[in-house]
């Protein structure tokens, strides 16, 4: 998959659609709104572009020789599930009411903590506390009608536990549960700092899997350049290069956050991480130059398509005007004899209309030897 898109990096252009432009100078993260201006600081206000979920949860326990998953009815109930001699995984799905707040009361999370939890339209972003590791990442998952849903994540990484804060129901994490519930990997002989990095990992190559969807797009709407729908055509075209200009602007600051995880100095982190961490930082900068290469590449294809609807106008006006230069010299033939005056001679002569003719003809056939010398026809 990755060695498709790095053959379709080398399809490039340079050309960018006037609609983008307002999008484009949009900033891609808003850290307060109207809803929070004023508050104090640390104030639990959830910030999103929809009304948050019912919060749900799950703890995965594991260590080497074995693994359950349990899924708690509220945070009382799940913070006793915590097992201090395990690693724990707790996924906390929704973002609704004060879960998020209790719960990271109870573990002794900053309250600029859950501010930043509960504002889903921040940059991706590491944070290293004394005692945790407060990571902030975008993940994209694609959905059965082929569209693109945008989530933040959160993660708190504090000695055996993780935690993972997520908008909705629904992610790409399937594999690393299947992982920890099977045994396979190193996963269940690592701690939870490799589980973290197993998360962040899969996060980053479902992007390459979204990448491939859109790259697939794009070959369509290459295929189709000639497409004679122009409306339909470049309506299409424009919705994916939104669509990744939007993906543009949610993940570039995932590389910066990435390159934090991989060079951070955090306790919570073993050294024996860091060549997973800089493959990690690899595949998301890989991924940004593919998105690069199909935002350039789109819009090469738009160029080209006007470019060649142009060139289509310009052969039907050179034969409506090699059309019209053929037809004004006889049409003024043909208005001099239409003109009926009493003495002109040629009207009683009996030759006088084939004559016309004949010079009507010669003076078409003269035309069209002209054309055909400069190389117009």
């Amino acid at each position: 998959m990755k060695h498709r898109i790095q053959r379709h990096n080398k399809k490039i252009g340079a050309a960018t659609a006037a609609n983008n432009l307002k999008r484009a100078l949009k900033l891609p993260f808003s850290a307060v709104s109207k809803e929070t201006a004023g508050l104090p600081p640390g104030s639990a206000h959830y910030i999103g572009d929809t009304e948050p979920t019912i919060a749900t949860y799950s703890i995965y326990s594991y260590d080497g020789a074995s693994a359950a998953v349990k899924f708690p009815g509220d945070i009382d109930t799940l913070v006793a599930m915590i097992d201090p001699n395990l690693v724990n995984w707790i996924n906390v799905n929704g973002l609704s009411g004060d879960a998020v707040e209790k719960l990271c009361s109870t573990l002794g999370i900053h309250p600029l903590v859950v501010e930043d939890i509960l504002n889903t339209e921040h940059r991706p972003r590491l944070e290293n506390y004394d005692d945790y590791l407060f990571l902030v990442t975008k993940m994209l998952t694609l959905q059965k009608d082929g569209s693109v849903e945008y989530e933040q994540v959160s993660f708190i990484l504090k000695g055996k536990i993780l935690i993972s804060f997520q908008e909705r129901p629904g992610d790409c994490l399937q594999a690393v549960r299947e992982w920890i519930m099977s045994g396979a990997g190193r996963l269940r002989k690592m701690g939870a700092d490799y589980l973290l990095y197993s998360l962040v990992d899969n996060i980053v190559d479902y992007y390459f899997v979204v990448l491939e969807h859109l790259g697939d797009r794009l070959e369509s709407f290459d295929e189709d350049l000639a497409a004679e729908d122009d409306g339909a055509f470049l309506h299409g075209l424009q919705e994916l290069k939104r669509e990744l200009a939007r993906m543009r602007r949610m993940i570039w600051p995932v590389r910066d956050s990435i390159s934090a995880f991989a060079r951070t100095e955090s306790i919570q982190m073993d050294v024996s991480l860091s060549p997973y961490l800089r493959d990690l930082y690899e595949n998301s900068v890989q991924a940004i130059e593919a998105l690069e290469s199909y935002r350039e590449h789109a819009a090469w294809i738009i160029e080209l398509h006007l470019t060649e609807v142009d060139t289509n106008m310009s052969r039907v006006m050179k034969v409506l005007t090699i059309l019209s230069a053929i037809f004004i010299p006889i049409t003024f033939i043909a208005g001099v004899y239409g003109m009926n005056f009493h003495f002109m001679p040629e009207l009683s002569q009996t030759w006088g209309y084939p004559m016309a003719l004949g010079l009507m003809a010669i003076v078409v056939i003269a035309e069209l030897i002209y054309f055909k010398i400069k190389k117009w026809i």
